[in-house]
């Protein structure tokens, strides 16, 4: 009779980038930003103040499941409507629903309401499948994202998004994702 395999132990829980190590990053590519702190904001509309105060385009993340598992952060103007049949057709995912709070805390270590592009930086494994707004990319010298936490804002040079977006190994897919707005749409 053979022993039985040794037990591996669990790997410790993966701790989330903080702001400042996510500055530190940008830093350290030479990658220039500017950041507003404020309130914490939740949804597109409570940031409609900050528009004033920070030129550029104001964006929305949205952490979505697919129906076979896959996961996706689709990051688009913040104007812009999503009809979910539609987004899934265009970045080819099979149905598509909003990831779990959960779910969107181990894969990305961020929390509904501070939903961003930067949050790769918490995906080594590259889980998560990056869709970036064709709109929102080439219209736009300044784009605005919360940077982990959804009580600051943080303009960003496209280009350097990009830079970002790669040095944490991930490779997003810049897509046409229609109109701006649209009959049906849902609210999203």
């Amino acid at each position: 009779m053979s022993d039985p395999a040794p037990q591996e132990a669990a790997a410790p829980p993966r701790r989330a980038a903080t702001p400042a190590e996510l500055f530190a990053r940008l830093e350290s590519l030479g990658i220039r930003t500017r950041t507003l702190t404020h309130e914490p904001f939740f949804t597109v509309h409570d940031g409609q103040e900050l528009r004033s105060r920070m030129p550029g385009a104001h964006c929305k993340s949205l952490f979505l499941k697919d129906k076979k598992g896959a996961l996706w952060l689709v990051v688009t103007l913040a104007e812009r409507r999503l009809e979910m049949t539609d987004l899934a057709r265009r970045i080819g995912a099979a149905r598509l629903s909003f990831g779990k709070p959960e779910l969107l805390a181990e894969a990305l270590g961020v929390t509904p309401g501070s939903v961003t592009p930067f949050a790769v930086i918490n995906d080594p494994g590259r889980r998560v499948s990056v869709i970036l707004d064709k709109a929102m990319m080439e219209g736009f010298d300044i784009v605005n994202y919360h940077p982990l936490t959804n009580r600051a804002t943080t303009a960003i040079a496209p280009a350097d998004l990009l830079a970002f977006i790669d040095s944490c190994g991930h490779r997003p897919r810049i897509v046409d994702l229609g109109p701006l707005a649209g009959p049906g749409a849902e609210p999203c």
